[in-house]
């Protein structure tokens, strides 16, 4: 897979996924399973389309901060490293491919800890909001935008990072599964779609 939104806020006019847009949101795509509680819904009435993701963990905020910025806890779920000058706007990303030749390039965009951190990620900017919720635990609206051509293979990829994220097993062909029901979803509105980069 190579591939931003306060959920307390959802008419915040800056916020790209907001479901008021007047072309709508497609209808959330995710597994069948009420256990499954990551869902993918894609936006498309900015410049390029935006898939948001909502899950609920089991960590605090400042825990869940920790796995989205620490270098070591990044690598337990996130698709590439993740090497950053610091944590503050402005502040230079590399994001190294283990066992390629493939690096990209970001900056980060904002960083208020531990509530929103946004960055670029190669061609993509990627924003994090956390939310305190009841008995310690945390919501993350996570969002993606992307190029309209592999919107469907990054929310596969990313409906399998945000389970490793949760700490949750994933099966080892779950990813064909979601790719095929995002394809599906994904090309009235915004064409055909790539698959997985070759040799992945």
């Amino acid at each position: 897979m190579n591939n931003p939104a306060d959920p307390a806020d959802p008419a915040d006019p800056a916020d790209p996924t907001d479901s008021a847009d007047p072309t709508g949101p497609l209808d959330p795509i995710g597994p069948a399973s009420p256990a499954q509680v990551t869902e993918v819904t894609l936006n498309t009435g900015g410049a390029r389309p935006v898939l948001r993701f909502e899950r609920v963990l089991a960590q605090p905020p400042e825990a869940v901060w920790r796995a989205i910025t620490d270098r070591e806890e990044l690598k337990a779920w996130f698709p590439s490293e993740v090497i950053a000058d610091a944590w503050e706007p402005g502040a230079r990303i590399s994001f190294p491919f283990p066992g390629t030749d493939m690096t990209l390039t970001g900056s980060v965009l904002e960083a208020e800890e531990p509530r929103v951190l946004a960055y670029t990620w190669g061609e993509e900017t990627l924003r994090f909001v956390l939310t305190p919720e009841p008995d310690g635990r945390t919501r993350l609206v996570f969002t993606d935008e992307t190029p309209p051509g592999i919107a469907a293979r990054n929310a596969a990829g990313w409906q399998i990072c945000l389970t490793h994220l949760a700490g949750e097993t994933v099966a080892a062909d779950a990813w064909k599964g979601h790719f095929d029901r995002c394809v599906a979803a994904f090309e009235p509105a915004l064409g055909a779609q790539q698959g997985p980069p070759a040799g992945s």
